[in-house]
């Protein structure tokens, strides 16, 4: 503890302790008549010092941690303790100053401090090299699929029999939507989200080179999914789109396929709507390879599939849960 007069000039030590000697290493005829300012060093904080000479030049008592140095250099931090006191009048005759030393505390949470950036250096490390492995393994999933492309393409030019061809060009479209998840997968900076919007936009262009005459319209909205389920909303999504084109736009019919990706009421719902000739008179589909494929995917997605008519056309909608 120490007592400064607070009215004569560079407000003097009158007062210490032998606990303050103590920590600080002088003897009391080092410090009697001289200011604080003697345990600042080098690195003292001089924001710390200036709150301090604020607070004493305004009368008001302070507190905070400072780093000051010993008689032979030793540096420690103090944890200081300022009150003004007042004569009868009012007017600010010493100042009691208490200091406690903190260094200990100061090193623990400093080693505290080092050891949680270095768990966060350690956990970004970790997510770097997930994120690359993930990445590496979409990139090889995409170059195989490809190459499984590239074979479908040429055994279908090969294939005389028309119903084969048929088949295999439905296969080929399948592996590519998976395809194009992958890159999708591969080019995304979050290894747990999958944006379905940005997908359609991709499958669509794919497709829309081949059908010039009909009118592709996109209602997108953000719509992401987790990662997982990516492949089987892409599939089913292509399923949807193929049907479209093969009985509500078949070749030569030209009309409008219109895409819709939006979130709504907890679902996340995707629609597929035709102008084409509708539901058949049955109001049901012949159960199809394609459709008992989106039907499974729909069960594997936790979703409900239902077509009705478009008055005109067909429109599939697709819905699933957006906790999915």
């Amino acid at each position: 503890m120490i007592i400064v007069d607070a009215q004569a000039p560079d407000m003097p030590i009158v007062f210490v302790n032998d606990a303050f000697l103590r920590m600080t290493g002088y003897s009391r005829h080092e410090v009697m008549g001289r200011n604080c300012r003697f345990l600042q060093g080098p690195d003292t904080d001089v924001e710390a010092v200036r709150a301090l000479a604020q607070a004493t030049g305004k009368g008001k008592a302070a507190s905070l941690d400072v780093l000051n140095y010993r008689r032979d250099g030793t540096p420690f931090w103090n944890a200081l303790q300022i009150s003004p006191v007042r004569a009868a009048d009012g007017q600010i005759v010493y100042f009691i100053g208490s200091q406690v030393d903190v260094t200990a505390r100061k090193a623990a949470e400093a080693a505290l401090e080092a050891a949680a950036e270095a768990q966060a250096r350690t956990a970004q490390q970790a997510l770097a090299d997930r994120t690359a492995l993930l990445h590496e393994v979409d990139h090889r999933v995409k170059n195989n699929l490809q190459l499984i492309t590239s074979l479908l393409v040429l055994q279908t030019r090969r294939t005389l029999d028309s119903a084969t061809r048929t088949a295999l060009e439905s296969m080929l479209s399948r592996v590519s939507a998976i395809a194009t998840v992958h890159r999708r997968l591969f080019q995304s900076h979050d290894l747990e989200r999958f944006d379905v919007a940005t997908f359609v936009r991709d499958l669509m262009g794919d497709l829309s080179s081949d059908r010039e005459d009909v009118d592709i319209q996109l209602e997108m909205e953000r719509v992401d999914i987790a990662a997982a389920q990516a492949a089987p909303l892409a599939l089913a999504v292509n399923e949807l789109v193929d049907n479209a084109f093969k009985h509500g736009l078949a070749p030569g019919n030209a009309g409008r396929l219109t895409i819709g990706v939006r979130r709504l009421n907890g679902h996340y719902v995707i629609e597929v709507c035709d102008d084409g000739p509708g539901l058949p008179d049955s109001g049901e589909f012949a159960p199809g390879f394609g459709l008992t494929i989106t039907n499974l995917l729909a069960q594997q997605l936790r979703a409900t599939l239902t077509f009705e008519s478009a008055q005109p056309g067909l429109r599939a909608t697709l819905k699933l849960p957006a906790d999915g």
